[in-house]
């Protein structure tokens, strides 16, 4: 019996040595790249991590590109695809997101689609719904004159006419939502289509060192 006690003893000090090991690992999740940088999720906590930049936390950025990310975590080296989590092992599917780099003027702008036709979006908060012109929606397929709602819309300019309508997919990096408000402007004005805030208050934003960090909420 005290020989059955002692194994029971150092099998139970062996289990919570392994607890604690396991417990201490960095976990790590890789939620944007970018060439030689790329957005680390750190035991909860985002960083921008640069190649030649010392080490946040024990992570390291060794080399990154718009696919994958090499970093040394806690001195190993391993390679990471975007969204991956890595726990000593341990790894589990994440709220889908997206990574926008702040571009020309200030603006953050990313290619997405619209009923599966890709499309060029500027994010606009100030824009109540998803925005685009006429033409534009003449070259997404979007009768907008037969299925829309004439309405008259305020630009900084000047009242124009347009149509509310139902956009069944608008997609962004991997975050699709259905059914999203749009406001199609008779003329060629905007030049870019709108991701407004019918689309974006549908998920969760987050700006930090020149990115913009989407999260679906749901």
């Amino acid at each position: 019996m005290g020989r059955i006690a002692s194994l029971s003893a150092v099998l139970l000090g062996v289990g919570l040595a392994a607890t604690s090991l396991v417990s201490a690992a960095t976990q790590v999740r890789v939620v944007g790249l970018f060439a030689n940088a790329a957005v680390v999720n750190i035991d909860g906590q985002r960083h921008m991590l640069r190649v030649g930049r010392p080490p946040v936390n024990g992570v390291e950025l060794i080399a990154a590109d718009s696919r994958t990310a090499t970093l040394r975590v806690d001195g190993q080296t391993r390679q990471f695809g975007l969204q991956r989590e890595y726990t000593e092992g341990f790894a589990q599917a994440e709220r889908q997101q997206v990574s926008i780099p702040r571009g020309e003027g200030g603006h953050y702008r990313i290619t997405g689609s619209i009923n599966g036709q890709a499309v060029g979006f500027m994010v606009d908060t100030g824009a109540t719904s998803v925005s685009m012109s006429s033409a534009q929606a003449r070259r997404l397929g979007i009768d907008y004159r037969m299925d829309g709602t004439p309405v008259r819309a305020a630009t900084a300019s000047s009242a124009v006419e347009g149509y509310q309508v139902n956009l069944a997919r608008v997609k962004v990096g991997d975050i699709e939502l259905s059914n999203v408000q749009a406001l199609v402007l008779e003329g060629r004005f905007p030049l870019e289509v709108l991701l407004g805030m019918s689309w974006l208050s549908r998920v969760r934003m987050d700006e930090q060192d020149n990115l913009l960090l989407l999260q679906r909420k749901y």
